[in-house]
């Protein structure tokens, strides 16, 4: 593989804000190594029209490790671009053949409004969380490692459903916009384990009531999502949560969770 400058033709979504109609603009970009990073390429776009007195495209991005969850792109209508298991940071330009024409447009969810250009708004993701992700037991100081003891197996799901980034890849890859599956894994990493069990059925029926609110559409189990996760979450978390949901509504009819 030639480890010579590469040059890319990039259709971005421009959008000045929300209340604005957006297109896709056509940029030109050159010399570009193939061990850039997908963003590294943009950065070197920015720096391009800002030296032409043009304004830069904007997008989300921290961490750049694969981390945060950030960097919400769709690229040629796949969300992280065509590599399984890898954010948009961690997608290098070697992934694409040199002279690509390479389509770059944001989340598209009714619950992610775009923020500007490729920047939307997650913030319903928090509103998830903060509905159910919580655990009243009082832990003190720092418990011994094996004051409570948890099955290896059960460690071992609540760690993997833990890995979820929340960067809403799921939403974007699903026809629906379901957030089953980051919701699946937010609540199955408290959930499973022994500190979570006190608020159990009262989590799962919080956060799938915020879920409805937020607009999300419901699951259909074409697994999509599962898919497009750069962490690998399954759809086992979401089946999961559907017999935890049962049976939290089940005891709610007597008065039992709310």
């Amino acid at each position: 593989m030639s480890n010579e400058g590469r040059s890319y033709t990039l259709r971005i979504w421009r959008q000045k804000n929300r209340n604005t109609p957006g297109k896709l603009v056509d940029y030109k970009v050159t010399n570009i190594s193939p061990g850039s990073s997908f963003l590294e390429m943009l950065d070197l776009l920015n720096e391009d029209l800002v030296a032409k007195g043009e304004e830069a495209i904007a997008f989300d991005n921290d961490c750049r490790e694969g981390i945060c969850g950030m960097c919400s792109l769709t690229i040629n209508g796949i969300p992280h671009g065509p590599e399984r298991r890898t954010t948009v940071c961690q997608l290098h330009m070697r992934k694409f053949e040199d002279g690509a024409v390479i389509t770059i447009e944001p989340f598209r969810a009714k619950p992610f409004p775009i923020v500007k250009d490729l920047v939307v708004d997650r913030s319903a993701f928090d509103r998830i969380i903060q509905a159910g992700g919580f655990i009243s037991v009082r832990t003190g100081g720092v418990p011994d490692a094996n004051a409570i003891a948890i099955p290896k197996d059960v460690a071992d799901v609540a760690m993997d459903a833990a890995a979820c980034i929340g960067c809403g890849a799921c939403v974007a890859a699903c026809k629906n916009s379901s957030a089953m599956l980051f919701t699946s894994a937010k609540a199955s990493q408290l959930n499973r384990l022994p500190q979570g069990q006190a608020e159990k059925d009262r989590r799962v029926l919080l956060m799938i009531s915020q879920l409805d609110k937020e607009g999300f559409g419901s699951c259909t189990n074409y697994g999509e999502c599962q898919a497009v996760c750069p962490k690998g979450i399954t759809l086992d978390h979401i089946a999961k949560m559907h017999r935890d949901y049962a049976v939290a509504s089940f005891k709610n009819v007597f008065g039992k969770v709310l």
